[in-house]
Formats: structure tokens, sequence, C-alpha cells
């Protein structure tokens, strides 16, 4: 797949991540996670603008009755983006300060889904898959997470795909969309070595998965079904966080980057690191779905 990549806005954001596209408003909200930074892209004016929410922030998500949701350090939390207000509605980890919310995104039915890891020095096994139902209530998912990344469903809403960063592949499970009961863990994907680890993760109009490369400066295409590899979109930066497809017509990709522990010459190697890029790789994504709260 020979597709170009632009960088949309040179951010040098420090832990770039969480890209989800507002279909309504016409905007692509990111996060620096490090920085406690949550942002509005708007690619019509390709201005950025930010709020400082206080502490580390994993991903933010729309709410159907407007606004946004954020996973923070503190929890699951309702954010202002005018004022930078947040309202911790839930902390499940309230006993585990070495903890903090990753990326994470909506369900067909309107469910909060975001992973924790731990901040300490062995993370092994000692994050969590959290879910927060509308009316407020949280539950744990899935145990012993190491990092907590990227997230989707199928368009059957039978599956729901999840990425650990700490397993090189992409998991499958079976998934109820009434009671967001997960089952029947599976690997569909396999990456080979030397190919960083995955990150966050987007699917496409064919049901195929766009998973980023941490330490391994690109953007994959998989088939879930066969575990093929389909396409591989290089970046002029190694890591890689995020993706999301966006625009009026849902066919551009979003890809969001790091420079946080790239050392002095590494970042001359690649200025861009921690930028926000696009792509148009001839398809299309699908709408993000909303927090039903």
């Amino acid at each position: 797949m020979n597709i170009g990549v632009e960088l949309v806005l040179d951010a040098k954001a420090t832990l770039g991540e969480g890209a989800i596209w507002d279909a309504r408003r016409g905007v692509l909200y990111w996060v620096d996670i490090l920085e406690g930074q949550a942002h509005e892209f708007n690619p019509a004016t390709g201005a950025d603008r930010f709020v400082e929410v206080g502490q580390p922030v994993g991903t933010v998500v729309a709410r159907r009755g407007g606004g946004l949701m954020a996973a923070v350090q503190g929890g699951f939390a309702r954010l202002d983006l005018e004022t930078g207000e947040l309202s911790i509605v839930n902390d499940p980890e309230a006993g585990l300060p070495d903890n903090r919310f990753n990326d994470g995104k909506c369900d067909p039915a309107g469910r909060f889904w975001a992973g924790t890891m731990s901040m300490g020095e062995d993370p092994a096994g000692k994050g969590s898959l959290y879910v927060l139902e509308a009316d407020g209530r949280a539950w744990r998912a899935l145990a012993g997470v190491t990092v907590s990344n990227g997230i989707a469903w199928s368009h059957d809403h039978q599956t729901m795909y999840y990425i650990d960063t700490a397993r090189p592949e992409v998991s499958a499970f079976d998934y109820d969309e009434a009671t967001g009961a997960i089952a029947n863990r599976r690997t569909v994907v396999t990456l080979p070595p030397g190919d960083g680890g995955p990150d966050g993760m987007t699917i496409d109009a064919e049901g195929r998965l766009w998973v980023a490369h941490w330490d391994g400066g690109k953007v994959t295409r998989w088939d879930p079904t066969s575990g093929r590899l389909l396409a591989t979109l290089p970046l002029p930066v190694s890591r890689v966080t995020s993706c999301a497809f966006g625009g009026t017509g849902l066919d551009e990709l979003y890809i969001t980057s790091a420079r946080t522990g790239l050392s002095e010459e590494e970042i001359a190697r690649q200025p861009m690191a921690g930028g926000l890029f696009r792509a148009r790789p001839g398809l299309k994504g699908v709408p993000a779905y909303e927090y039903a709260g």
C-alpha cells in the first residue's frame, strides 16, 4: 500500500494517544497522557486547542448528550473541554495509587471501556480493563493486564478485539452487547518479532483492523479472520501510539505518536516525534460509539 503520510500538527507531544473522531462536531480528540492534556484538533481550520486536566489522561470519548468523558489517573470522569473542569464519576482503583488509566473507547451499547496500567518499576499484570455503565457503575471485565491499549468491536457486535501491549498480538473475545460480558479469549493477529509492540487500534468499514506499532514506526492493517497482514503504513517516527478514521467521509486516518523515552540523538533523527499525522488509505472507517450516560 503506497500511501503518503502528512504531518498535520507538529505537537511534539510527550505521549500522544487516544485518537477518536467526533463526527457530529467534525473534530478529532486526542490526548497527551503524561502532560495531562486533552486536545481537540479541527482539520477544517488546522487549529488545535487543549485543556489541562491536572493529571494523566488516557483517553476521552464523546457523550450522546453532549460533552466528553475521560479516563484519567483518578478514574472515569466528566470533562468540560471549555473550562477543563473534571468531575470524577467512578474510581475503580482508588486503592492503587501507582496505577493510571490508559486507552479506551465506547462499545455499541454506549458503555465506556478503558484499561489501567502500573507506573511502578514492575508493571506486569498489575492493570485491569474496566467498564463504565451509563448509570455510573463500573466493573472489571479483565484482570492481569500490563498495558491496556487498543480496543474495537466487530460490525455484527459479536466480537471485541483488544490489545495488551505486553502481548505481541490482538486478542478477540466473544462479546455480549446486552450485558457487556466477554468470554473465550483467543489470538487473531500475531505480530512478528522486531515489529515493536501493538498499541492503539481501530477498525475500518470492511471489518479489518488497523494497529499502531510502538517502537515499530508504522501502522498495519490486518484481517482478523485469517490473521493475514494486508498493508503496512510506515511513519517517520518510531513510537506510533494510536489511529482513528476521521474527516467528513471517514476516509482520513489520523495517527498519534510520542517522544517520551527517546534520547536527544533519536529525537534529532525523528524530529516529528510526538506529532499528529494523517493518511488517506483509500478506505473508510466507521463512526465512533458515544457514551450513553
